[in-house]
């Protein structure tokens, strides 16, 4: 029974607390201990349920209790100002409106209110004053629900090392004053960029794992699509967000075809599209098509989003059209450019023009210092100059490439491709 009760304490939290954390954050001004007082309450619902069952409203009792400790907090904080009579009306005041039935106020106010409670929020975690790991870490903690533990696991990194993000982090955000509201309108560019860039890289993590046994990482693909969603509906009218969405959408698509039974990667044009989820390529398209329909030309993300869709267009990996993939590929390398977008864009022009055109591309890039321990660029090279018959050369970028991936399953990858017969 305890344990049933945990798990529902669990399943509450993972989708609740950064509504819960966002409505105390609002009334302390201080993310670090709104996050505190609402891991508080997920302690005493621990405690408290096993011997006297889940309430009706989790989410509401859990609030209540927060918001009450917050309460407190903001009592004890205000005691020690001049103007204390004043201020100790207003709490009051707020706890007697909250007296009569404060599960039904608590959850009247997260319907009016969450919404912005919840932009604010975003905008902090992934504030540019934090480190990107910093970013990521927070971002996980009080947007994701996810313990140290549960991130420390999906980065492949030690638990006291995410644990010393984090708490940088919430330091950081303390000492630069950084006020919990949306940013004004002149720097939306900027922290939207930091917000998309940081759902992009959970996203990345766990599509193509960076380190370890695992080709893929679906729950940090999961949390990041849930956390794209999220902004979407907070956000709509914002053509990038939809388009990181889209991208999102269409890639997660093919989870379920891109490994094999014993977990083995399966590159892209030898995979079953019929293993491709429908569902989630109709809400991909649907989100690039609400990127679209913003009359502002697609970005970086949106880009993406189409080159992606155009490959769950293509019943068949002959049915691709390589020629629009190139041209988008184009379009990007010129709003973005990047020596990963070149190399993209190389294999893109090889696969449209043939494998020449896109090794000239390739072998541009042999010096840029960016690519110098990517994996990628062997790889990609490899594959190019194994299309040209150049075997033995072709031998040795696959080898260096297993040489420089951390991921276990991609190097047997790679030194299967070393081994091939011509």
């Amino acid at each position: 029974m305890a344990a049933d009760v945990h798990k529902i304490v669990e399943a509450v939290w993972r989708m609740e607390s950064a509504k819960i954390i966002a409505v105390l954050a609002r009334m302390l001004r201080d993310v670090g201990q709104a996050e505190e007082l609402a891991q508080d309450a997920l302690v005493l619902a621990l405690e408290r349920w096993p011997d006297s069952g889940v309430p009706e409203q989790p989410a509401a009792w859990l609030t209540t209790v927060a918001k009450n400790r917050a309460l407190d907090v903001l009592r004890h904080r205000q005691l020690h100002q001049e103007k204390e009579a004043a201020i100790s009306y207003e709490i009051d005041h707020q706890l007697q409106d909250a007296a009569p039935d404060l599960e039904a106020a608590v959850a009247n106010a997260l319907e009016n209110d969450i919404g912005d409670d919840l932009l604010r929020l975003v905008f902090v975690a992934c504030h540019p004053v934090l480190p990107t790991d910093g970013r990521v870490a927070l971002t996980l903690r009080m947007l994701g629900g996810l313990s140290t533990e549960e991130i420390a696991r999906a980065f492949l990194v030690p638990e006291k090392t995410v644990a010393q993000r984090i708490v940088r982090a919430k330091r950081t955000l303390a000492e630069a004053k950084v006020p919990f509201e949306a940013p004004r309108a002149h720097e939306l560019g900027e922290r939207l960029g930091s917000v998309l860039q940081v759902i992009y890289l959970i996203y990345n993590e766990g599509y193509s794992a960076s380190a370890g046994a695992d080709w893929m990482r679906p729950a940090l693909c999961e949390e990041a699509l849930r956390l794209g969603r999220i902004l979407a509906g907070l956000q709509p009218d914002e053509p990038e967000v939809h388009g990181l969405v889209a991208l999102m959408e269409i890639q997660s698509s093919r989870a379920r075809a891109r490994v094999g039974p014993d977990g083995a990667p399966i590159l892209l044009l030898e995979q079953d599209r019929a293993r491709w989820d429908q569902l989630l390529i109709r809400r991909g398209l649907a989100a690039l098509a609400r990127a679209e329909q913003a009359g502002r030309g697609l970005g970086p993300y949106g880009l993406q989003a189409a080159i992606a869709a155009c490959h769950a267009r293509a019943r068949q990996a002959a049915d691709t059209d390589w020629a629009r993939i190139a041209a988008l590929y184009d379009a990007l390398a010129q709003l973005s450019p990047s020596p990963i977008v070149e190399l993209n864009r190389a294999v893109a022009l090889s696969m449209a023009y043939g494998p020449q055109a896109g090794l000239e591309v390739v072998d541009g890039l042999l010096a840029a210092p960016a690519l110098k321990n990517y994996h990628l660029l062997p790889s990609v090279r490899g594959d190019l100059l194994a299309r040209l018959g150049r075997h033995d050369e072709a031998r040795g970028e696959f080898e260096r490439a297993a040489a420089l991936t951390h991921n276990q399953r991609e190097r047997q990858l790679l030194l299967a491709r070393a081994r091939a017969p011509h």
